[in-house]
């Protein structure tokens, strides 16, 4: 949490939703530096304003918050994504961590939830509202199931298997760190290369593949 408070963009086309977010988020002392009602107004703010956590929206004006993700990403690797959605479905779900997202809560998250998830998603966590982190898994295990003879599907290490079950629990990097006897850079770690590896795989051929498998029926 340091000394400097962490600098947050809150995107979001309900004013009174957006409003407030931004006053918890100033309440709890972050630095609200940007906000915007589209995904436009989104990319148009976010240089100058160099966010360390957007605040995301899925359903805004176009460009929808999938794509603002990728162009967020895209343009400072360093900033964190953190969704704030309606929408619990796995579609959106994978489609957002696919983009870039670190971090999905729904709009039913209570204030202390969501203020936990910006100073966990800031320092580099991982952090899914529990049961869709489950989606991620479920996808990657669908995956490892695949055609052998597809040489493009990502395949997880057992640790890296390991780690996001216990991300899917919803348990932070520093619990994981403890209980496995790992670094907490090292836990980073595993959970960005997993991600990356989702990421790799062609996103719209996985959104289908996730949806005709069904992600809702894994545990």
């Amino acid at each position: 949490m340091g000394d400097a408070a962490i600098r947050v963009m809150v995107v979001d086309d309900h004013p009174m939703w957006r409003d407030a977010v931004e006053r918890d988020l100033i309440e709890a002392d972050f630095d609200v530096v940007a906000v915007a009602a589209s995904g436009a107004e989104a990319l148009a703010r976010f240089p100058a304003a160099r966010p360390q956590v957007v605040v995301l929206d899925l359903q805004i004006p176009e460009p929808n918050g999938v794509q603002v993700t990728t162009e967020v990403v895209a343009i400072d690797p360093s900033s964190r994504v953190l969704i704030l959605s309606a929408s619990g479905e796995q579609a959106d779900v994978l489609a957002a961590v696919k983009a870039g997202a670190t971090g999905y809560l729904v709009k039913s998250a209570s204030r202390e939830e969501l203020i936990r998830a910006v100073h966990r998603v800031a320092q580099g966590d991982t952090v899914f509202t529990p049961g869709l982190a489950g989606l991620v898994l479920g996808e990657y295990r669908r995956l490892s199931e695949g055609p052998p003879s597809d040489p493009d599907t990502p395949r997880l290490t057992e640790r890296e298997t390991e780690v996001l079950k216990m991300v899917a629990k919803g348990m932070s990097y520093k619990q994981i760190a403890e209980r496995l006897f790992l670094s907490h850079r090292t836990v980073q770690n595993h959970v960005q290369n997993t991600l990356r590896k989702l990421q790799m795989h062609n996103r719209v051929e996985l959104t289908r593949y996730a949806i005709e498998q069904g992600l809702d029926q894994d545990e």
